[in-house]
């Protein structure tokens, strides 16, 4: 492992630094099978944001696919890897702060990947607040989320694992739960511990 001087996440600073040194053990290089099947199966194209988007290889299918999407991240040094990664369809990654961007078209969709898992858990319900605030009534948050039940579960990350019932907990005054299923073809990282899920942001 590279010897990197930033040890907080939710500093720009530490994700430079790892993309910088490409130290990206979270990055599948391609699109998971899940979220290709829900693209294909959707009956229309959504308005996506994805945030904390990394190489954002997402974007390319879903700009292909005739999708309003955009990719944002708030560490420069990821902006530009993927930039760098999507070629043609790199103007869709933006610069930005999840909780502040404003997107510039009301959203159907959140993409989640590796993004919760990879701020400190003292954000976690400032980040499914953000969610809520930016999803409208019927819209969704589709993506992959990193669980670990057992009693010694470390609390060091990143990646940060949850436990189902605090995940549950974190959820359910915003969002219903509609779609959950296992992931088979998960880095090694995530391994046994990540699902597919699909929510649906409440009417109230």
């Amino acid at each position: 492992m590279p010897d990197f001087t930033n040890k907080d996440p939710a500093s720009t600073q530490f994700w430079d630094e790892r993309f910088e040194q490409a130290f990206t053990p979270w990055d599948k290089g391609g699109v998971p099978q899940a979220f290709k099947e829900f693209v294909r199966q959707a009956p229309a194209p959504l308005t996506t944001l994805i945030p904390g988007c990394g190489n954002a290889y997402e974007v390319a299918l879903l700009a292909r696919a005739g999708w309003d999407v955009t990719a944002i991240d708030f560490s420069p040094a990821a902006v530009q890897s993927a930039r760098a990664a999507l070629g043609e369809w790199g103007g869709h990654v933006l610069e930005a702060d999840f909780f502040r961007f404003i997107p510039a078209s009301p959203l159907g969709l959140i993409y989640e990947r590796a993004f919760f898992c990879a701020l400190p858990p003292t954000l976690r319900n400032d980040i499914v607040a953000r969610w809520a605030e930016l999803l409208p009534a019927g819209a969704l948050l589709a993506g992959f989320f990193f669980f670990d039940d057992a009693p010694d579960a470390s609390p060091k990350g990143p990646p940060f694992s949850i436990r189902r019932q605090d995940w549950q907990h974190l959820m359910m005054s915003h969002f219903e739960l509609i779609e959950d299923h296992e992931v088979r073809d998960s880095m090694p990282v995530f391994a046994g511990k990540e699902r597919w899920q699909i929510w649906r942001r409440r009417s109230s």
